[in-house]
């Protein structure tokens, strides 16, 4: 089969790899239908991380159709259509049954290892193996969905559910007033899942404009383009002085979480989903004064698809927007580029031709 593969900095190829088979009864092996390349993908390709000795397999957002099942898979069979979220997990350990599935004692990450040492595939390909089909895999019912609805189904396994976890630890609720720094796909998701829960009054701060409207179909009730110092007295005029309810972090910088504690009202929250590069820091001292709270980390989505599929099958909500690159897998470091660059928020892959 074929597969993405990170070579280095801004080198990524699809290539020839062995194709996956079980290796334990618990496995299953999925043909992706529909993957995506992730924000948190862009630190590896910009060598952010440390760059691979070797070349790496890359992607963790994909879902698909289950060819083949181990011996001791009895949830998911052969011909099912399944999200997988963006880890491996057996969904009965502690952690999991805790709603932390991120945190699995047989935890395993696409593109690194599983709970035995092996190498795991990236989402990224045309065929995946799942350590723990019973655990990660969501049966879509009814079968293959139409393509209309694969967008919105391939955010269930990572970005409208980080999204989500955003809005969620940071406690929105129903008249609530929200302010999400990050315009990309995480935090145009942020605007929606705020709005799902009843957010009352949804800030958006992006300055650019497909960003700002896609967020305005999400639900956004105001756009702010100021940054910094600028930035928060802006959100603090918006808010009579004092501040919004919740704060939903989605990018990972230091200068995104000191935007997102400084604009958050005394006693409000900070929910943060942006995974963690380019230093940002928890200033105690401040968050002692202000009572600012702060919650979130890696999103357990195998933990939150199952309220959600719901909306998304019956077209309640339409996360899929987010994507607005639809590229052939073989074409994926176009797609890389293209989001890369700002061009794209988004990009959704497909195994044969680009589709509209």
């Amino acid at each position: 089969m074929r597969a993405t593969l990170l070579h280095g900095p801004g080198d990524v190829r699809f290539e020839q790899v062995p194709d996956p088979v079980i290796r334990e009864p618990r496995n299953a092996i999925v043909r992706v239908v529909a993957s995506c390349v992730c924000g948190s993908d862009l630190w590896h390709y910009r060598g952010a991380t440390t760059a691979p000795s070797q070349p790496q397999r890359i992607g963790h957002e994909f879902i698909g159709v289950v060819e083949e099942v181990g011996a001791d898979v009895s949830r998911v069979k052969a011909g099912d259509f399944v999200i997988a979220p963006f880890y491996d997990c057996d969904m009965t350990c502690p952690n999991c049954r805790n709603g932390f599935s991120t945190s699995c004692l047989e935890s395993g990450w696409w593109g690194g290892s599983d709970h035995a040492g092996d190498a795991m595939d990236g989402g990224q390909g045309e065929y995946v193996r799942v350590p723990h089909a019973d655990g990660s895999l969501t049966v879509v019912p009814g079968g293959t969905p139409d393509d209309a609805l694969l967008p919105s189904l391939l955010t269930l396994s990572d970005v409208f559910l980080t999204g989500h976890h955003a809005a969620v630890s940071a406690g929105v609720s129903k008249g609530s007033t929200v302010v999400v720094v990050g315009d990309g796909a995480v935090g145009l998701s942020g605007v929606l899942a705020a709005k799902r829960l009843g957010a009352e009054r949804i800030v958006a701060m992006s300055r650019h404009e497909p960003r700002q409207a896609v967020a305005q179909a999400f639900g956004a009730t105001d756009i702010l383009t100021q940054r910094g110092d600028e930035g928060v007295q802006a959100v603090k005029d918006m808010f009579g002085g004092i501040g919004p309810d919740a704060v939903l972090e989605c990018v990972g910088t230091k200068e995104s979480m000191d935007q997102a504690l400084r604009s958050a009202r005394p006693g409000g929250q900070v929910g943060f989903v942006g995974v963690p590069n380019g230093g940002p820091e928890l200033p105690v001292r401040t968050m002692f004064r202000s009572n600012v709270g702060v919650r979130g980390g890696v999103a357990p989505v195998r933990n939150y698809v199952d309220e959600l599929l719901p909306e998304v099958l019956s077209g309640a909500i339409e996360p899929g927007r987010v994507f607005d690159l639809t590229l052939p897998l073989s074409d994926v470091a176009a797609a890389y580029a293209a989001m890369d660059e700002r061009r794209a928020i988004k990009s959704l892959l497909l195994p044969g031709a680009a589709r509209p």
